[in-house]
């Protein structure tokens, strides 16, 4: 479909005067203020002149020699979300600049080859690509990022060294730049399970002669044979994790890649959904000859990062999700959405009413929650299967759902979440003051604001982003951590839990968009903006947004201009404004017919406007440049 570009445009100027700035307006404009000082204090203290982290340790020497990229990355990974949105000018080159300073860092660490991982799960290359991913999606009008884009994702396709198009495998768990690596080391076969992991227990529960944890830590030799049973099992093979792959080629061809990055990610994601095909369940492994269960004799469960390794569910359907989106987005079937569907209803037809105190081993984000209903019992579902069957009880991560209904807006997955909200004990509408690495946690009272049931969400929530950018502030000022030496090995968590930048908040107000899925996932945006003045992304100063509805048909987006100054901007419908607007409707009545990507609202000084948006989702090819370059 062709759709007009930004230059023929109807604009629509806002007439309504602001007698008084809406608090959420005046929060939201302070969160931007506040982030804008706070990434400063951030790279001020930990990092170098080229970007990369201040790090006098090395990586790469121990048992766990493939470990740490993803930590590299992740302190940065929504900084380009924040230019995108709005925030400062000059963070995008911030950003930028660290990305370039961490690959080199990591290159000369010999972890990375070319800008890409040499090899490791995707569950963690995942997190680690974040960061680029969101440098795509801010400038993807520059050559630089489309040759790198699709460098990396030539890597997975038909002819790099990863991917065998005759059985469509991908290797081994651990791929990446330097292909397939089987096992969990470069070292000889060894147990790869940390004592901070005991609670988790064994990966492996069946086929080892070992039944417990303790068993591997009394007697090395015995850890020793128990690993040779891992490599064997786990660690060769195609693994459902690798679905998150498909973003790198995804990416590509949003970027004007080939049609060939599209056909690989439509082909990969198709071979799980055969392996789906007549089973109640998604397996998560499948041997070199593309057969489920190859090296676990035929179970559909235990390959890594599955079913029954410690994240469960969180990787499973993680991976599911971003793959399934992935297919949809650059082929239009959604047929795909079934590998999606699949896990989230595979545990939920066993979900039972627990207490807190029921809870399985991965509760820490539903410890706030829980507290307000000491001894009530609430729905909670399998994490994990193995040989036992289903275990490991914990409450439903309301991002998987969520994210797959915010792309679909399919009745069948809103009634899934209601299906969530019914089965709760607690509040949802309550707003909890926490941050986790991913910036999720704030699902369910945006789904009740969404839904007309928490009108003071937006406040709460900006308050909420406020104090916890400032409570990450005053942890920097206090770090005892020397900063011309940096964390040890050992903490290299240190930087991405000391992150001040905070965008969920802003991704749900002023875009109605949920935060990108962490292990790999691209940001899925309802709407987003651009500055007509500066010709940037983001909203211009001054300027407050927020979505009230997100129905594709009766979109509400309100303006605001806090400033004296007139702004002026574009609202664009989707991330790559794939979703094609139809009309513009203004609060005073008047109604444009747009058929396009894009519609212009001229906000003189103290003015607003609400307007309701019209859209087809996934109407129009992806624009692949800036409206600016594109109206060139």
């Amino acid at each position: 479909m062709t759709v007009p570009g930004a230059a023929r445009q109807p604009e629509l100027t806002a007439t309504r005067r602001v007698t008084e700035v809406p608090r959420w307006a005046a929060l939201e404009r302070e969160l931007f203020a506040v982030q804008d000082k706070a990434w400063r204090v951030f790279a001020d203290r930990y990092t170098e002149g080229d970007g990369r982290l201040v790090f006098r340790d090395s990586l790469g020497e121990g048992l766990d020699d493939r470990d740490g990229v993803d930590d590299f990355y992740e302190p940065f990974f929504n900084w380009p979300t924040l230019y995108l949105l709005g925030g400062s000018s000059d963070l995008l080159a911030a950003a930028r600049r660290h990305w370039r300073g961490v690959t080199a860092q990591l290159t000369e660490m010999g972890l990375v080859t070319g800008g890409l991982e040499r090899g490791y799960d995707w569950f963690h290359q995942g997190e680690g690509m974040l960061l680029f991913y969101g440098l795509c999606l801010a400038d993807p009008g520059d050559a630089e990022l489309r040759e790198l884009a699709c460098r990396f994702a030539d890597v997975y396709l038909p002819g790099g060294p990863n991917y065998d198009p005759v059985h469509r495998v991908i290797g081994a768990p651990h791929n990446g730049a330097g292909g397939p690596r089987p096992g969990f080391s470069d070292h000889d076969v060894y147990f790869p399970w940390s004592l901070a992991l005991r609670p988790y227990g064994l990966p492996l529960d069946w086929g080892t002669g070992v039944s417990s944890f303790d068993e591997l830590a009394a007697d090395p030799a015995r850890a020793r044979a128990y690993g040779r049973v891992m490599w064997d099992r786990m660690g060769r093979g195609d693994t459902l994790v690798n679905l998150a792959s498909t973003t790198l080629a995804t990416n590509a061809w949003l970027l004007g890649g080939e049609r060939r990055y599209a056909d690989w990610v439509a082909e990969y994601a198709g071979v799980w959904r055969e392996r789906l095909a007549g089973r109640e369940v998604l397996p998560d492994n499948a041997g070199l000859d593309g057969e489920v269960g190859a090296y676990l004799e035929g179970r559909w469960y235990g390959g890594h990062y599955g079913w029954s390794w410690p994240h469960g569910l969180s990787s499973v359907a993680s991976a599911a999700i971003v793959g399934a989106v992935n297919a949809v987005a650059v082929s239009g079937d959604d047929s795909y959405l079934e590998l999606a569907r699949n896990p989230l209803d595979a545990v939920l037809r066993h979900a039972e009413q627990r207490t807190a105190d029921q809870m399985g081993t991965l509760g820490k984000r539903w410890q706030p929650h829980l507290a307000t209903i000491p001894g009530e019992r609430t729905l909670m579902v399998p994490q994990r299967h193995n040989d036992s069957g289903w275990f490991d009880f914990t409450v439903m991560p309301t991002q998987l759902p969520l994210a797959l209904w915010h792309f679909s807006r399919d009745p069948e997955d809103a009634a899934r979440i209601e299906q969530l909200r019914a089965g709760a004990r607690w509040d949802w509408a309550e707003v909890h003051v926490q941050r986790t690495k991913d910036e999720c946690g704030h699902e369910e009272p945006w789904h009740e604001f969404l839904g007309g049931r928490n009108a003071d969400f937006p406040e709460r929530m900006l308050a909420g982003a406020l104090q916890v950018c400032a409570q990450r502030l005053a942890q920097i000022e206090g770090d005892s951590v020397d900063p011309a030496v940096g964390p040890d090995a050992l903490g290299i968590h240190h930087w991405q839990n000391l992150n001040p930048v905070v965008t969920e908040a802003l991704l749900q107000l002023t875009t109605g968009s949920p935060q990108v899925l962490y292990n790999g996932g691209l940001a899925q945006l309802h709407v987003r903006y651009h500055d007509a003045e500066e010709q940037r992304p983001g909203l211009p100063r001054d300027v407050a947004a927020l979505v009230r509805d997100i129905r594709p048909e009766h979109t509400v987006v309100e303006l605001v201009n806090t400033g004296t100054a007139p702004r002026t901007l574009l609202v664009q419908a989707g991330s790559f404004a794939e979703h094609v607007l139809h009309s513009v409707r203004a609060d005073d009545g008047d109604t444009l017919p747009v058929r396009g990507r894009y519609v212009k609202v001229a906000l003189p000084g103290g003015s607003q406007v609400r307007l309701t948006l019209a859209m087809t989702l996934r109407g129009a090819e992806p624009a692949r440049t800036s409206p600016w370059q594109e109206a060139r």
